[in-house]
This record gives C-alpha cells, sequence and structure tokens, in this order.
C-alpha cells in the first residue's frame, strides 16, 4: 500500500468522534511522558520520571508506571533530563560512577553530633544549683528516606548543687528525629546510658535525658538544632556513721535533675 494511501486512511479514521478522542488522550499520554527528567539523589541512586510538582523543599516524581514518589530537595544532587542524563553517562567512566557514589553514600552515613547545653540542676527535696554539659557523638543522621540521628558517645556532666559538685562521664546511646522531611523542622529525641563518677567521693548511676526543639538543615549533611532538654542522673554517695566508736559505711542514691537549653550541631 502506497504512503499516501495510509496516511488518507488515518486521516479519514480521525473523522470518527470516538477515535478523534481516543488518538487525543493518547497524544496527550505521549507528550506527558516523553519529557521526563532523571533525578540524581545524594545517595548515588537515580530515578526516572516525570517532575509532577516541586518547590524548595520537595520534589514530586511520577515513574513511567504511574507510582508517584515524593523526594526532600535537600537530598537531590541534580535534575537531568533525559539528553543531559545520557550524556552523563556516557562522558562518565566506571571509575569516576564509582568514586563519586562510594563518597556520596559515606557523607550520608557517617555524622558526628556536638550538644553544648547549660540550665539549672537540683536534687529534689535537697538542693537547686547549676551545670553544665558538653557530648560527642558518632552515627548516622540519614536512615531510610528520614534525616534520623541514630548513635552513641561520650561527654562531661557538671552538676553543682551547693557545696556539692558532681562531674559524669556520661557514655550513652541517642536518638534524634525531626517531625518532617523539611528544611525547617521540630525535632525530638532521648539519650540512655550510664554516668560514670569522675570522682571517688561519690559513684555514677544511670542516666537518661530528652529533648524537645527546633532544627535547620542546613546541607545534606549540616543542621543546627536549639532545644530544651531534661535529664536525669542517679548518684550513689557512700555515707559512713561512726556508732560506739566503729565505723559503718552504707551507700545512699541520689537522684539529680537538670533542665536548661541545649544546642546542637550536626556535621
Amino acid at each position: 500500500m502506497h504512503i499516501c494511501e495510509l496516511f488518507r486512511n488515518f486521516a479519514a479514521n480521525l473523522r470518527n468522534p470516538m477515535k478523534r478522542i481516543a488518538f487525543l488522550i493518547l497524544l496527550c499520554t505521549a507528550l506527558a511522558y516523553a519529557h521526563a527528567e532523571t533525578l540524581i539523589l545524594r545517595t548515588g541512586a537515580r530515578v526516572k520520571g516525570s517532575i509532577v510538582f516541586q518547590n524548595e523543599e520537595v520534589v514530586i516524581l511520577r515513574t513511567d508506571e504511574g507510582a508517584r514518589f515524593q523526594y526532600p530537595r535537600a537530598d537531590i544532587e541534580q535534575i537531568l533530563s533525559d539528553e543531559e542524563a545520557a550524556l552523563a553517562e556516557e562522558t562518565a567512566s566506571p571509575e569516576e560512577t564509582e568514586t563519586s557514589n562510594e563518597e556520596i553514600t559515606t557523607s550520608k552515613k557517617a555524622s558526628i553530633l556536638l550538644e553544648i547545653a547549660g540550665g539549672v540542676a537540683f536534687q529534689p527535696k535537697e538542693a537547686v544549683g547549676g551545670a553544665v554539659s558538653a557530648d560527642l557523638l558518632v552515627g548516622s543522621h540519614h536512615i531510610g528516606d528520614r534525616h534520623l540521628f541514630v548513635g552513641g558517645g561520650v561527654g562531661y556532666h557538671g552538676i553543682f548543687l551547693g557545696e556539692d559538685k558532681y562531674n559524669f562521664l556520661p557514655i550513652q546511646v541517642a536518638v534524634r528525629m525531626p517531625f518532617t522531611e523539611t528544611k525547617h523542622a521540630p525535632v525530638f529525641g532521648v539519650s540512655v546510658g550510664y554516668g560514670v563518677a569522675l570522682s571517688k567521693n561519690y559513684l555514677g548511676g544511670i542516666y537518661a535525658g530528652g529533648d524537645f526543639g527546633y532544627r535547620c538543615q542546613i546541607n545534606p549533611k549540616s543542621a543546627v538544632a536549639l532545644v530544651a532538654f531534661v535529664q536525669f542522673q542517679q548518684a550513689v554517695v557512700p555515707t559512713t556513721t561512726v556508732l560506739d566508736e566503729t565505723s559503718y559505711t552504707t551507700n545512699s542514691g541520689r537522684n539529680l535533675v537538670n533542665t536548661g537549653i541545649k544546642l546542637a550541631l550536626y556535621f
């Protein structure tokens, strides 16, 4: 059949209203998927589809199968068109791609959290004073699709109640999680561990803390947070009693509580 005759038959079929509507639907669908993009995530992964919505915080992508996925803008390294993505794959050598992905993956998984705090300390029904602390934690602040910090570390906690001074080295595990995957988000956290006494005048004990505040994501692996916190530290103090010229030593537990403001730096 001659090409002209094929074209005339195709044009004649479009005169049918139903066929014309079906053709328009197919045409619109083809145009919708014709312009596709490739998201290059900071983990090194590539996701192909059509962007249906984007702003400064999120990008919503529709895949060729019709599924929709939302990605935080901070997790996206680059957005490429089909042509740019194909050109990047052709020009990048396997060694360069492997090294790039490895560097991104390592930076995503390893994170350091430095927390500096100060506030009021008290022993329930006994005394009121002050407290300072500094903690250095190492872990991951990006698990799955969330900026969830899970790690552990040590620090210094000083509690001052009048003439009594308690200094501890807390060995702890901690979790810090923002409520939303946006640049600015509320954040909460918990810490548990054991406070090792730094003096022979008393013994250490269980340590626990919780905080709630505000976090700002500076870039994919750096953030700063300002939070209010409350911490509990158990201490055991030896007490010596002399009875009939005989000394008796007993251990009495003390519950030390402090609360205040904490500055947290993720990097």
